[in-house]
């Protein structure tokens, strides 16, 4: 059919070419196609045929623009489809056509072309086609390498990839427990290339391969007789088939001689659709996939409306009608009588008339259209479109890859980056029916574009070899049960294994695991090691008797501290109260308390806010009471240099001078904290390190860094107040304050001394114990070794406590 724009067809009408040559010349022949005629292939040239008039008479899709088409037969054979590619782009007398033509005048090249159905030809046509870059959209051509780019550059498909259908079926095969399998493929580019990747997916599964035989229809018979016994032969019940038909055909036909036992076969989507194996009663229950089923509108009534004149046009459809009726439309066909008239076409019952498994035909269908969407992207836009408009066919490509629509029956089309559909598979199961003969049934679906492990699934029963409802066994082995995994025998296939027990900390929770999967971070395997269970969590929580503990003896201090500060305030106008500098002493009970507190924030489930201000309250608050201690130091030291004649040393640390050097020694603490904040804060985190079988949840340091910088600048400041107490320890003995601050500072170091290798090696909340302990007893030591004498002149010797009894010893200047 003539048109503004020619979209090509090359289809395998026959089997076979004849390659001969001139009796006389030794000049080959033009090649000739022979063999019976393929109707089903008949049927997909007429459904392209049917897509294009569609589109010519839509008003959306090209408006005002028609397609032709020129449909050539391949032969099957590769010499056949080579000569038909670069006729493509030259031109080539057609032998599908609707309009006359002269016998010798070529068409002009295609903007595009749909086929081939086999693999083997299809790739030597798209290395040619590919050199000039005309668009190639195959509805048959399966062969996974067809998707490397480099290769076939121009090549796209509307039928999924091998590569899908192989993982699919390995998937399936893993589903149903078959673990000990046999393989036979054709010896063919779609074959071998499909059969590698199945294994490839099988392996990766845990599937053993026993034996993997191919063969080519054309070879001896001797080989498919091989073949055969290898198949009788075999301990696997399941047999797993890539074989294009004319290679199924050969195999069956043999086994049929000598039937094997039952055998479980799964077919590539070749042949499980193809109805010419339905006679084969040893197949029932075959299963395999095959693109879905699909509803064409109007197909079956164009396929069926052939009037003689429309017969005539094109000599394959003559060939068809003198093939299905056994007469001749012209009286030229030796041993055939003419045709009548009378020939009913819709009585008939084959391929080309059977439209209730439209699955490649729709694929067809869906190509047509494809190459349609991608002119209309280059000559069109909006609702007009300039046929006038010159482009190249790379411009047509460009557009084909990039196409996405719905067809009028309702399939999304579109392409990935390799040119591939996404596989959409139905699994098809070859079930007996009433009247004894075989038929197709599905029974389940493959979506590649969902999740994975939810891409397989069954909608209903299936019905296995000789109408088993029981699933057949494959195996080499005995299945692992849960908590065991399988170990391969040493020398045997993989398939042919030991269980071996989970080891500590893995569990596996299904039959035949391949590996004993690891517990996540937070579980533990129970003792059949086939599920985890939540880790037990610790930490010092408010409810646990070291807690309660701990917590007494900090609100003690704190209590403690506030009676002190209250005896005190009671007694402010009394020599000791004044003596000892009073103001620095209630900041120091104040900072005390709060050391006593702040150990609080270190009990209970470490949070983000807790573990923040359980180390910068400790630090700050420490600081503040260590700098009200070495104020307090030093005023004691300055008091005595004042001793010295012409010393005017207290007028430059007098009580401003003491509350702003605290409030400095507290700010670069204050300071430090808020680095340590800002740059990498406290945080909680669970620490699976120390036992495996519970959680420590813990506050981290966030930066170590951080952490023994608030440590340091409160051991510095301890170890100064200390030197400036011991310098001050032979002053009056009833001035003997720096004594108490001595061994106040003694008891301090000594504590957090030892506290840091106690922290480093305890484990769990006792880490945090021993950091609460030492804040408490370095708290207890500083409240009582500064504020425990005073107190007891204070209630119990009221009688020193007077300005004569505490200047017996000192110089009166000094006072």
């Amino acid at each position: 059919m003539n048109g503004d724009f020619v979209i090509g067809g090359i289809f395998s009408f026959h089997d076979y070419m004849n390659l001969e040559q001139n009796t006389y010349t030794r000049i080959p022949l033009p090649p000739q196609c022979s063999g019976s005629m393929s109707f089903r292939e008949l049927q997909f040239a007429r459904a392209m045929e049917f897509a294009i008039k569609e589109i010519n008479n839509s008003t959306d899709l090209l408006p005002g623009i028609t397609l032709g088409y020129q449909i050539y037969d391949s032969c099957a054979a590769v010499p056949m489809a080579v000569k038909v590619a670069f006729q493509f782009a030259n031109g080539m007398e057609p032998v599908f056509n609707d309009t006359k033509v002269c016998p010798k005048l070529a068409p002009a090249a295609v903007t595009a072309l749909i086929g081939e159905s086999d693999s083997t030809p299809t790739l030597n046509m798209a290395r040619i086609l590919g050199l000039f870059r005309i668009p190639q959209v195959s509805h048959f051509a399966t062969c996974a390498c067809l998707s490397d780019k480099r290769q076939y550059p121009s090549f796209l498909r509307t039928v999924p990839s091998d590569h899908h259908q192989a993982a699919a079926l390995a998937r399936m095969v893993k589903h149903f427990g078959w673990t000990w399998i046999g393989a036979v493929r054709s010896d063919s580019d779609y074959g071998n290339n499909g059969m590698a990747s199945f294994l490839k997916a099988a392996q990766e599964e845990g599937i053993c391969v026993e034996y993997s035989e191919a063969f080519h229809r054309t070879q001896p018979r001797s080989k498919v007789e091989r073949v055969a016994n290898v198949i009788r032969r075999s301990t696997a019940r399941v047999i797993v088939a890539f074989l294009a038909s004319g290679e199924m055909q050969v195999l069956l036909e043999e086994l049929v001689k000598n039937p094997p036992g039952p055998l479980q076969w799964i077919s590539s989507e070749t042949c499980i659709i193809n109805a010419d194996f339905l006679r084969f009663n040893m197949c029932a229950g075959a299963i395999g996939f095959s693109v879905p089923r699909a509803v064409i509108p109007g197909l079956r009534e164009f396929l069926l409306n052939l009037s003689p004149a429309q017969i005539l046009k094109s000599p394959l459809t003559k060939e068809f009608w003198e093939s299905s009726f056994s007469c001749s439309l012209t009286g030229s066909s030796e041993g055939l009588g003419e045709c009548d008239g009378n020939e009913d076409i819709r009585a008939l019952q084959n391929p080309y008339t059977e439209t209730s498994q439209l699955r490649i035909t729709n694929i067809v269908y869906k190509a047509a259209y494809a190459i349609a969407h991608a002119i209309h992207g280059v000559i069109c836009s909006d609702t007009k479109c300039d046929k006038a408009i010159q482009f190249e066919p790379w411009q047509i490509l460009d557009r084909l890859k990039r196409v996405n629509f719905t067809t009028k029956n309702g399939y999304r089309v579109m392409f990935d980056v390799n040119g591939d559909p996404v596989a959409v598979y139905e699994l098809i199961n070859w079930q007996v029916q009433k009247d004894g003969a075989l038929d197709f049934v599905t029974v389940g679906h493959y979506d590649s574009s969902k999740p994975k492990g939810q891409e397989f699934s069954i909608i209903k029963a299936i019905s296995w070899v000789g109408g088993q409802i029981e699933v057949p066994v494959s195996v080499c082995s005995k299945s692992c049960p849960p908590g065991t995994r399988k170990a391969v025998q040493k020398g045997r296939p993989v398939c042919c294994y030991d269980c071996i027990p989970c080891a500590e900390g893995e569990i596996s929770n299904r039959t035949d695991s391949l590996n004993c999967m690891q517990c996540p971070p937070d579980f533990w395997p129970n003792a059949k090691r086939d599920s985890c269970f939540l880790k037990p969590v610790e930490f010092l929580s408010w409810e646990d008797n070291l807690s309660i503990i701990l917590t007494v003896f900090s609100v003690a201090g704190a209590f403690i501290a506030a009676c002190v500060a209250a005896v005190f305030y009671r007694h402010r106008t009394s020599p000791i109260v004044r003596a000892n500098n009073s103001e620095l002493s209630f900041l120091l009970l104040f900072a005390l308390a709060l050391c006593f507190l702040c150990s609080l924030t270190f009990i209970g489930q470490p949070s983000e806010w807790s573990c923040m201000l359980r180390h910068t309250a400790f630090g700050i608050t420490f600081v503040l009471c260590i700098s009200c201690v070495l104020g307090k130091t030093i005023v004691v030291l300055m008091a005595f240099r004042a001793t010295l004649p012409g010393s005017n040393v207290m007028k430059w640390f007098g009580p401003p001078q003491q509350r702003l050097s605290v409030l400095a020694f507290t700010l670069i603490q204050v300071i430090i904290c808020v680095l340590w904040l800002t740059i990498a804060p406290p945080f909680p985190f669970k620490n699976l390190k120390h036992y495996k079988e519970k959680i420590i949840l813990e506050c981290g340091l966030g930066s170590a860094i951080g952490f023994w910088a608030v440590l340091g600048y409160i051991g510095f400041l301890a170890l100064l107040c200390f030197v400036f107490a011991f310098l001050a320890r032979k002053l009056p003995d009833n001035f003997n304050e720096a004594k108490f601050i001595t061994f106040s500072m003694l008891i301090f170091c000594a504590v957090w001394i030892t506290f840091i290798p106690a922290y480093v090696s305890s484990p769990g909340k006792f880490t945090v114990a021993v950091e609460i302990f030492a804040i408490l007893a370095s708290s207890f030591g500083l409240i009582i070794c500064i504020f425990a004498p005073k107190c007891f002149v204070i209630m119990f010797k009221p009688e020193q406590n007077t300005k004569k009894h505490l200047m017996s010893k000192v110089p009166s200047k000094s006072l």
